[in-house]
């Protein structure tokens, strides 16, 4: 997102509330890694779906907490499109 420098920064509950697109991967060797692309490094794993999503959530908040009370860079704003979409059974 890029502000003028004059522009209040949106708030942190409103980074919070953006809904990212989210890639889930089975591993080889049992579990799940959940990444946000868009959020650089914002990446996770779990042993189950339910436990990966969960993660994946946590993992979310806390980068975008930790990137807006640094404000040493921007936070992006979610693609339109989704990417790698997988759908799994369990």
């Amino acid at each position: 997102m890029t502000l003028n420098k004059n522009l209040e920064l949106p708030s942190l509950e409103y980074f919070l509330s953006l809904k990212y697109p989210i890639s889930i991967y089975p591993e080889d060797e049992g579990g799940y890694t959940a990444l946000i692309s868009d959020l650089p490094g914002c990446i996770t794993q779990g042993e189950t779906l339910e436990e990966v999503v969960i993660n994946i959530e946590e993992t979310r908040k806390l980068w975008i907490e930790t990137v807006y009370n640094s404000k040493k860079k921007e936070i992006p704003l979610p693609s339109k499109k989704l990417r790698n979409w997988k759908h799994f059974r369990t």
